[in-house]
């Protein structure tokens, strides 16, 4: 290792040790922080935020990454650490450092504004908190936006690389050509498919003990990571040995069923970055949505596989003898697969999702490039509802407040949950080729798909594009064919179309 390196090297532990308490913060704030520690926790954070902005942006972090920029002797992965800092830096020292501590604070109280907002059903308490947070994200990307590119491009280029709104918006019409006449069709001469055993009395315990269960399964190392409860369902790490994931519990057993096994997908992502990865730069996912194509594929392509259910499904019953007594496997994987439009995106099914992140990412680009009034955002969220799904939320809570993404200034996210199963689907059909997968997942091997994916697309952590990872791995570069053609054959199946 070069002496330049070993420099940037110790500026970068502690700026990895700035954002592991900062982490920290954000995982007790949604899990076990008391209601009123938010105003005060958030000077702490804001506290934290400087420190790691003054280290990020401060002349020695800048005059090591230009001293490795020399060096010839680099590893690959020393390469990409640096490459990474440098655009650390970039994204950051354009940002005055008073501001990004403010926006730090800022963003930490939103957080519980929201909440408070979506418990009371009230979206004007939480309309000045949140102009707040979009007046913030607006000026910095401003900041960081090249000659000519757009402030929403801007946003979306920190979550995906290569996807403008140009290439969203294209790949938005598709999915729309193709998902919404399939809704059509299938509310027209689709068979009727039961699902009312899924509400119901099911306890929290045991919904707790199916959820540790599920998770360990699916893959999830309860020895290097825990579970929790929260408003909102989330995963986060500190590093490849110390992976957090939570989840809710309602009197819909599906909801929680699943969220355990998104997010188990997502921690199982993190879990699997190499070692010599993982507290550098490089040691996260390839991008949203990337690391959204795994959890929605641990989700989807494997939880609601017909074949997941064959070895697993005796033990559902056990748990649950009484709410399940009578219902076989066969209507259960019917039941869990049912298309039907709703409201809540964390519990729309697959065929229907997509037009729920279109919806928002449509009012984002309303939101940021023609400067929505944000009192208008309920209206025009439930018209939205009403033209694409044929339904209208009857309050802010089932509607405009529902995600905890815009509290956080996570503009330009959204778009990466639909292009996950884009990827996801593209991976599966590779894999068909690769492996018996139904045949694996019948036989309670799930080890040997995750493992294909440890492989290929895990361990390279930020190493590698979404798009490379996907040209590598199925030999071409991304094509939302794949999921059109999965939707497709998956609910002319499940609905005899």
């Amino acid at each position: 290792m070069s002496k330049a390196y070993e420099r940037l090297e110790k500026v970068l532990e502690k700026t990895m040790a700035l954002q592991t308490a900062l982490i920290l913060f954000e995982w007790d704030n949604e899990t076990l922080a008391p209601e009123e520690a938010g105003a005060h926790t958030a000077r702490v954070i804001g506290a934290l935020s400087e420190e790691y902005y003054n280290m990020v942006a401060g002349d020695e972090m800048r005059e090591a990454i230009e001293a490795c920029e020399k060096e010839e002797s680099l590893t690959d992965v020393e390469k990409a650490i640096v490459k990474e800092a440098k655009e650390t830096r970039e994204q950051l020292v354009c940002i005055p450092a008073e501001e990004y501590r403010d926006n730090a604070q800022l963003v930490s109280e939103a957080t519980r504004v929201w909440s408070k907002a979506k418990k009371e059903n009230d979206f004007d308490k939480f309309v000045p908190t949140l102009k707040k947070v979009v007046d913030y994200q607006k000026k910095f990307a401003s900041y960081r936006a090249k000659d000519g590119v757009k402030l929403y491009d801007s946003m979306l280029d920190l979550y995906e690389k290569g996807f403008n709104m140009e290439l969203l918006d294209q790949f938005f019409d598709e999915l729309k050509e193709a998902i919404v006449p399939l809704i059509r069709e299938i509310k027209e001469r689709g068979k009727k498919i039961e699902n009312a055993f899924l509400t119901g009395d099911y306890p929290e315990e045991k919904q707790r003990e199916l959820a540790e269960f599920l998770a360990e399964y699916v893959g999830f190392d309860f020895n290097k990571g825990v579970l929790a409860v929260s408003a909102h369902p989330f995963t986060t790490n500190l590093h490849n040995h110390d992976v957090r994931i939570t989840t809710h519990y309602s009197d819909h057993v599906d909801s929680s069923l699943f969220s355990v096994i998104h997010e188990a997908g997502h921690g199982i992502y993190e879990l699997g970055i190499g070692d010599d990865l993982t507290q550098t730069l490089v040691g996260q996912g390839a991008s949203m949505g990337m690391h959204e194509s795994q959890s929605r594929f641990f989700e989807n392509i494997i939880g609601r596989n017909a074949a997941f259910w064959v070895p697993l499904y005796e033990k559902l019953q056990s748990i649950f003898p009484e709410q399940l007594k009578g219902v076989s496997r066969e209507q259960f994987v019917e039941a869990i697969n049912k298309a039907e439009p709703g409201l809540i995106r964390t519990e729309a099914d697959e065929l229907t999702y997509s037009l729920h992140v279109l919806i928002r990412y449509e009012i984002e680009k309303m939101v940021i490039e023609e400067d929505l009034d944000l009192k208008k955002l309920p209206e025009i969220w439930a018209d939205k509802y009403e033209e694409y799904l044929g339904i209208r939320p009857e309050n802010a809570s089932e509607g405009v407040l529902q995600d905890i993404h815009w509290s956080q200034g996570s503009f330009g996210y959204f778009p990466s949950y639909a292009l996950g199963s884009a990827f996801g689907a593209q991976l599966y059909y590779h894999m068909k080729k690769e492996m018996d997968f139904e045949g694996l997942l019948e036989r309670g091997e799930i080890g040997v798909i995750r493992e294909y994916l440890r492989e290929n697309v895990h361990r390279f952590g930020k190493l590698k594009t979404s798009r490379e990872i996907l040209k590598d791995t199925t030999g071409e570069d991304f094509n939302p064919k794949y999921y059109i053609q999965y939707l497709k054959e998956k609910y002319s199946r499940l609905y005899d179309l």
